[in-house]
């Protein structure tokens, strides 16, 4: 446990499919069935981010949060079924080897994506220990399903590892287990947290990637019918509490002051019924380039730093989350690739006045350029306001001011064309880059 405020230890929760309209602070809260007392009460200790950006599936956005760096670069494209080849090539440095080499401790505990084979798995990319699901909680619905044969899938398994010995399973994931794993992930976090304080002098990341809110969105027993709204509802009730729980458990161990918590979202929300969920003011859901899609919850406390009650709708990209880190923890990064996270540590430390260093960025799905983003202006090559609702590419492409326009409803092009020449010029620009560090071949082409 760091005491340096030059090192301070780093806690991350990351929930899975978390639209920006379902918290209460981000305007939803009661509004979507469910109050979220324990995450409201946290924005306003520290800096709540309007316009914090992701990508569109959980593997690409869990691997740019874990190398900087956009998946078009490091081939980790979409979710694929077990048994294919996936996650990230052991050329990439990830944000706990590079965290690890500057002393800290590393956990994860929850759900991973980046990996299912020995050398790919949480403890062999930089964790000290895991525990938690390797893939998606879709297969938690497997033994379930009418017809499921055993024999021709690999078993969706819980499992758990310690770096420098072989991670192992734990038990079948099932539908039991999904309204359980929430649960089980705070107590082996709390238990990390609790050895790092009583046993460990060096400063920690915990990463907590939960499994709520991903279909099958099941609540645990104890919140079952909470809210009378559902399953759903219930869902970001236990969430809630689950946050909560972490948030206590770092004030009671004394760390609180010299402990950066950061809360996002990996994705914009579901658009699976009936677990659908909403992105707000925004239109669209992940597997769109749509702005619910792009825009999550981000909400950082960091105490001295940080002003309370703040908020901002500054762009920052889930690239800018591992170089904000490594800055924050004076960590080194490698010098043999190019990153395209940017610090946004000034950004953080004076919301009020400070503005990002970012302008935009380009959003792919899979290896598609899908739309170019600069400042409050969306440009979208191929449309798709809905998962399977494709016109397929435009001739013309649509341009949005996301701000005079949030739903995107309303294609300007013709009267702002001056605002190709910067999206052209910044699409150009990652492009050069790109063709100097080509991304690893497409895996599932290769079979």
């Amino acid at each position: 446990m760091s005491k340096d405020p030059e090192r301070p230890n780093v806690v991350l929760i990351l929930a899975d499919n978390l639209g920006w309209g379902e918290l209460g602070c981000y305007g939803g809260g009661i509004l979507r069935g469910a109050a979220t007392p324990r995450i409201d009460a946290f924005a306003k200790e520290g800096l709540l981010l309007h316009n914090f950006n992701v990508e569109s599936d959980c593997v690409p956005t869990r691997s740019a949060l874990m190398t900087g760096r956009h998946p078009i670069r490091t081939g980790c494209l979409q979710s694929v079924p077990a048994g294919f080849p996936q996650g990230l090539t052991r050329w990439e440095k990830t944000l706990p080897e590079v965290l690890k080499a500057n002393g800290y401790a590393t956990a994860h505990f929850g759900k991973w994506h980046l990996g299912d084979i020995p050398g790919r798995y949480p403890s062999d990319r930089g964790f000290d220990e895991w525990y938690g699901i390797p893939r998606t909680t879709d297969e938690s619905q497997f033994t379930s399903a009418v017809g499921f044969v055993a024999d021709v899938v690999e078993m969706p398994y819980i499992m758990k590892g310690k770096a420098g010995t072989p991670s192992e399973n734990v038990r079948i994931y099932d539908l039991e287990q999904r309204r359980l794993i929430d649960e089980t992930l705070v107590e082996y976090s709390k238990d990390w947290l609790s050895r790092q304080v009583n046993e460990v002098k060096n400063p920690f990341f915990l990463y907590h990637p939960l499994v709520h809110l991903h279909f099958p969105t099941l609540p645990h027993l104890n919140f079952a019918g909470k809210t009378k709204h559902g399953d759903f509802s219930d869902s970001m009730a236990e969430m809630d509490f689950r946050v909560g729980q972490l948030l206590d458990h770092i004030d009671s161990l004394g760390i609180a002051d010299n402990t950066v918590v950061i809360f996002a979202s990996d994705n914009g929300p579901e658009f699976r019924p009936p677990y659908k969920g909403t992105a707000g003011p925004w239109s669209g859901t992940y597997h769109t380039a749509m702005e619910g899609s792009l825009r999550v919850p981000f909400i950082i406390r960091w105490p001295g730093h940080v002003p309370p009650g703040t908020t901002s709708n500054e762009i920052v990209h889930v690239t800018d989350i591992f170089s904000t880190i490594a800055s924050i923890t004076k960590s080194p990064l490698p010098n043999d690739r190019p990153f395209d996270g940017i610090d946004q540590t000034p950004l953080f430390n004076n919301p009020v006045e400070a503005k990002s260093p970012r302008e935009g960025f380009l959003f792919y799905i899979k290896n598609e350029l899908r739309a170019i983003k600069w400042r409050d202006w969306k440009l979208h090559y191929v449309w798709e306001p809905q998962v399977n609702k494709s016109s397929g590419k435009l001739e013309s492409p649509y341009l949005f001011n996301t701000t005079r326009d949030p739903k995107e409803e309303t294609d300007i092009l013709a009267y702002n064309t001056w605002v190709a020449q910067p999206m052209i010029k910044l699409r150009t620009e990652f492009e050069k880059s790109l063709r100097n560090d080509p991304a690893p071949p497409d895996p599932l082409k290769s079979l």
